[in-house]
């Protein structure tokens, strides 16, 4: 799947897109692998439990490979991720899927192990066929792939960052003004399944002094100010649900497309792994991205227009952005972008159709929600929505769509495949 966006169509058929949802029923009780991903994000959006300088999605991809891993082994049915172990297929799956994220986050967020210990409680209701055996590739699996991540960049300390002053160059963005940007260090930490950071690196953002530039200037010029008066209600709104974690917002996706089809442990194993390892690589290949090409964002952009040598392009040197803050690292690509789309793919491959009818509640907005009828028409909307909060460019997001994509067909095409397949 390669969806480019077409500002004149896609912007305009937003509104089309809050749809009502029919949700599939399911009585099954919920999986282990669903729970322990809903506690992951009760403690990443827990102030102050996810350390500043590591990225959630490393948590998220350690705890799912782990679960995966563990759960493989028993199932017998797909290639290892990193740990071949030998189990017996009467061992409890359910067991191991606990076990093996209970060790991992209980390493990761120590100061979280009463939450972690209560939530390590539900397998008293499991029947007892195979528990122990369940803990025991659970808890060994989850140590092993712990080892194998302990030296892979992500303690290091960011980079310090030296701005340019050059037009085009990333600076500081108003009101906020970090002192430093986030996560300069986060493109040398080990892919989980890339070759490397830039093996699908994107090239450059397009030249300030063209009209693919202002074109796509005017457009966030517009549609992105605060209380803009040519942006719609609907559009204004669809910029402030969608900033917060994208991350967040597609494992929740996950679970209620999970819930819907009634999904067996091993295959919940399987989805979650796959997903969490294309965000995981899909932030440090954007990280790498970002940090290669360090392009001003729109806010910047717009306040010095002046002096870009563009006569399209006119300054506002009081222009502030719909959600106010920007996030705090260059502009090309854009995350939100490398995430939906990666997302999406994953999904689509995964359930073989791009169809289904959901909703999506807001990290941001409580309690608000908006519905899609498919993955590809949410991941659309949470791209386009980071022009309506007037945080980037539309050449960030079409570059940030491909560069997900590429992931996540390269993850799902050569991990955690079928042993058949591969016979």
């Amino acid at each position: 799947m390669k969806t480019l966006l077409l500002a004149g169509t896609t912007i305009a058929a937003l509104a089309a897109a809050n749809l009502a949802p029919v949700m599939a029923e399911t009585t099954k009780p919920v999986s282990q692998v669903v729970q322990w991903n809903r506690t992951l994000l009760v403690i990443v959006r827990t102030p102050g439990a996810q350390p500043a300088t590591i990225h959630p999605t490393r948590s998220f991809a350690i705890m799912h490979a782990a679960i995966y891993d563990a759960v493989n082994a028993i199932e017998g049915t797909h290639q290892p991720y990193l740990v071949r172990l030998g189990a017996s297929h009467f061992a409890s799956q359910e067991a191991a899927a606990a076990a093996a994220a209970h060790e991992v986050l209980v390493k990761l967020y120590p100061s979280s192990q009463v939450t972690l210990a209560a939530q390590l409680q539900a397998l008293a209701h499991l029947p007892n066929r195979g528990k122990t055996d369940g803990i025991r590739i659970g808890n060994t699996v989850a140590d092993r792939i712990l080892a194998l991540r302990s030296k892979d960049g992500s303690n290091a300390q960011p980079i310090p960052y030296v701005f340019g002053n050059a037009p085009g160059d990333y600076q500081s963005t108003p009101p906020n003004f970090p002192k430093q940007p986030q996560f300069t260090h986060w493109s040398r930490v080990r892919p989980f399944a890339l070759e490397s950071a830039s093996q699908f690196r994107p090239g450059g953002p397009p030249r300030l002094t063209g009209d693919r530039y202002s074109d796509a200037f005017d457009q966030v010029k517009l549609l992105g100010i605060a209380g803009s008066t040519t942006a719609t209600p609907d559009q204004a709104l669809t910029g402030r649900f969608w900033n917060g974690a994208i991350q967040n917002y597609w494992n929740e996706i996950a679970q209620t497309a999970s819930l819907a089809h009634g999904l067996t442990t091993a295959q919940n194993a399987r989805l979650f792994a796959l997903l969490n390892l294309s965000f995981a690589d899909g932030v440090i290949a954007f990280y790498d991205a970002k940090y290669t090409y360090n392009f001003w964002r729109p806010v910047t952009a717009i306040r010095a227009a002046a002096a870009d040598g563009n006569p399209d392009t006119e300054a506002d040197p009081n222009w502030l952005p719909e959600v106010g803050n920007t996030t705090p690292d260059p502009s090309y690509p854009g995350a939100h972008a490398v995430i939906s789309a990666a997302g999406a793919e994953v999904l689509i491959s995964f359930f073989h159709t791009d169809h289904f009818e959901f909703s999506v509640t807001s990290e941001v907005m409580p309690g608000v929600e908006r519905s899609f009828t498919s993955f590809p028409a949410a991941a659309e909307e949470a791209t386009l929505s980071r022009i309506f909060a007037g945080v980037h460019f539309l050449f960030d997001l079409t570059t940030g769509q491909r560069l997900g994509s590429d992931i996540a067909d390269f993850i799902v095409d050569n991990f955690l495949t079928s042993r058949d397949r591969d016979a």
